[in-house]
């Protein structure tokens, strides 16, 4: 494995047998406080008054942007800890057909942000679990193979306070092995919708909390949920991009160059290495739109 920027060793380690490290300080308080404050500004809301919040749940499309190194070196150099190395991932900016975003650029974080005021305010609460609605895996613009490139992680990025029981992402750990078994067993890939009845064979769910600037580095098998937010403070959170060069190399003539993103897929297949071929062409939904 290659030397780590950012990562304790034992982060990488948690990374690879858990399918996610979350890594605290990635934001600078002030930028979180100054986009949130705009996000205010661009939906009508007054922050100190919860009537004014019309809707329970916003998507936001993105308005202000900086390129990650810049605004959050630590969360940077994070991910690419785990993916191993900037020069695997994809500089390329993609335009694709989606409800919540539109643009796709994996060196840029953005204020695209999904607010939960107060979503299931009125219903009780659910803790994490399979009977939760809504567990999926992200990416909805390509067809699923077990070395996708597309969606390489999922990404989880707090802008703002987020204590138990309020809106905090729910997450199967162990839904990794699951799907990684899934797509193994399928050479002809997978569509999207594919994977949200396979919560039912996980057993390992948690809840994301933290304070802003908590970045949730995920395996992109790791199936997920919405959660009602109960605190009566809304959650700023965003879901930024990662996606790779080329499709992830699960058999690699030198072992120490498997990323973290490898070594986490091999070890929830229990193989050393993975002779993965897709038996028809890959198929993405996008649009390329420059470098």
């Amino acid at each position: 494995m290659a030397s780590l920027a950012t990562l304790t060793g034992e982060q990488a380690d948690h990374f690879v047998e858990q399918g996610y490290v979350v890594v605290p300080g990635c934001l600078d308080p002030d930028l979180a406080r100054r986009w949130t404050d705009l996000a205010y500004r661009r939906l009508g809301y007054d922050a100190e008054d919860p009537a004014t919040w019309s809707e329970e749940i916003v998507w936001m499309d993105r308005h202000s942007t900086a390129p990650v190194k810049e605004i959050s070196p630590r969360g940077w150099g994070a991910l690419c800890d785990v993916v191993g190395g900037e020069q695997r991932i994809d500089p390329h900016v993609y335009e694709i057909e989606s409800r919540h975003f539109t643009t796709i650029n994996a060196f840029e974080w953005s204020d695209s942000f999904i607010v939960n005021f107060r979503r299931g305010a009125d219903r009780p609460w659910l803790a994490p679990g399979p009977d939760v609605p809504g567990w999926h895996k992200d990416g909805s613009y390509f067809r699923h193979f077990l070395d996708s490139r597309e969606q390489a992680l999922l990404i989880v990025l707090l802008w703002s306070d987020v204590a138990p029981r309020g809106g905090g992402t729910f997450i199967a750990p162990d839904s990794v092995g699951v799907v990684a078994r899934y797509l193994a067993e399928r050479p002809e890939g997978a569509d999207p919708g594919a994977f949200g009845n396979l919560i039912g064979e996980c057993r390992e769910f948690m809840e994301l909390t933290g304070p802003p600037g908590t970045l949730a580095i995920m395996h992109p098998f790791m199936l997920h949920a919405s959660s009602n937010n109960h605190s009566g403070r809304p959650r700023f959170m965003s879901n930024p991009p990662m996606v790779l060069r080329e499709p992830f190399t699960l058999q690699r003539a030198d072992a120490s160059e498997y990323s973290l993103l490898e070594r986490a897929t091999l070890h929830a297949l229990g193989v050393p290495r993975c002779d993965f071929r897709p038996s028809v062409p890959r198929k993405s939904y996008w649009k390329q739109l420059r470098s």
